[in-house]
C-alpha cells in the first residue's frame, strides 16, 4: 500500500523559510514523479514543483522559481520542498503527489497517490 506522508508545515512569518519532506513508501518509485501542490481557503488546488524520481528533471509553477527548490533522496525514499522568501499568499495545505512519467507533470490528474497534506501558515 502506497503511503505519502507529509511533515514541516507550521506558522512562519513572512520573509522566512520552511522544508516541506515528503516520506514515500509501498512501492518502487522507479519510473514516477514526485509532485508538490497546494490548495489555499476557497480556492482550486494548484501545481507547485514536481520532480521525475529517477533523474531528477524538474519542473515548477513558473511564479515560484527561485523561492522553491526541490529534491529528492532515493536512499530515504523522501521528496524534500525548500521554501524560502514566503509571502503570505503562500499559505495553504501542501500535498505530496506521486504519478507515473509519460503524463502532463503539471496536470494534478496526473498523479496516482496523494498525501493527507500540511498546513503552511505564512503570517504578514
Amino acid at each position: 500500500q502506497v503511503q505519502l506522508v507529509e511533515s514541516g508545515g507550521g506558522l512562519v512569518q513572512a520573509g522566512g523559510s520552511l522544508r516541506l519532506s515528503c516520506a514515500a513508501s509501498g512501492r518502487t518509485f522507479s519510473g514516477y514523479r514526485m509532485g508538490w501542490f497546494r490548495q489555499a481557503p476557497g480556492k482550486d488546488r494548484e501545481f507547485v514543483a514536481t520532480i521525475s524520481w529517477d533523474i531528477g528533471v524538474t519542473y515548477y509553477k513558473d511564479s515560484l522559481k527561485g523561492r522553491f527548490t526541490i529534491s529528492r533522496d532515493n536512499a530515504n525514499n523522501t521528496v524534500v520542498l525548500q521554501m524560502n522568501s514566503l509571502k503570505p499568499e503562500d499559505t495553504a495545505v501542501y500535498y505530496c503527489a506521486a504519478g507515473r512519467i509519460g503524463y502532463a507533470p503539471r496536470a494534478g490528474g496526473s498523479y496516482d497517490y496523494w498525501g493527507q497534506g500540511t498546513q503552511v501558515t505564512v503570517s504578514s
